[in-house]
C-alpha cells in the first residue's frame, strides 16, 4: 500500500496566508497568497523543495486553493509564474480566474 500524501493545511493569517504540505524530516511544500478585499486572492509564491518532487505537491496546493476560492465565491490572480502555468494547463478553472 503507498504512503498516503500528507494533507494540506490552509494558515489564514488575515490579509495573508499559506496552503502548506508537511512532509518528512520537516520539509514544507508552499503557496503563499494575499487577500484582495473580499472576493480577490493573489498567489504570489508556490515552493516545492526536492523531499516533495515528482509528487505533483505543487498542482496539489494550487487545486486546494481553487476549490477553496470555488467554494467562496472568490477569484484568483496567480501572479506566480507555477500557478500561472497551471491555470493555463486547467481550462476548467477559468470560473475563479480573475480576468
Amino acid at each position: 500500500m503507498p504512503d498516503q500524501l500528507p494533507e494540506i493545511e490552509l494558515e489564514d493569517r488575515g490579509s495573508k496566508g499559506r496552503y502548506v504540505l508537511r512532509g518528512p524530516g520537516g520539509a514544507e511544500a508552499e503557496m503563499t497568497f494575499t487577500k484582495i478585499g473580499e472576493h480577490q486572492i493573489i498567489i504570489d509564491h508556490t515552493e516545492v523543495p526536492d523531499a516533495f518532487r515528482g509528487q505533483g505537491a505543487g498542482l496539489r496546493l494550487v487545486t486546494r486553493a481553487v476549490e477553496d476560492a470555488r467554494a467562496a465565491g472568490k477569484k484568483i490572480i496567480p501572479l506566480c509564474p507555477f500557478a500561472n502555468a497551471q491555470f493555463r494547463r486547467h481550462p476548467e478553472w477559468a470560473d475563479v480566474l480573475k480576468h
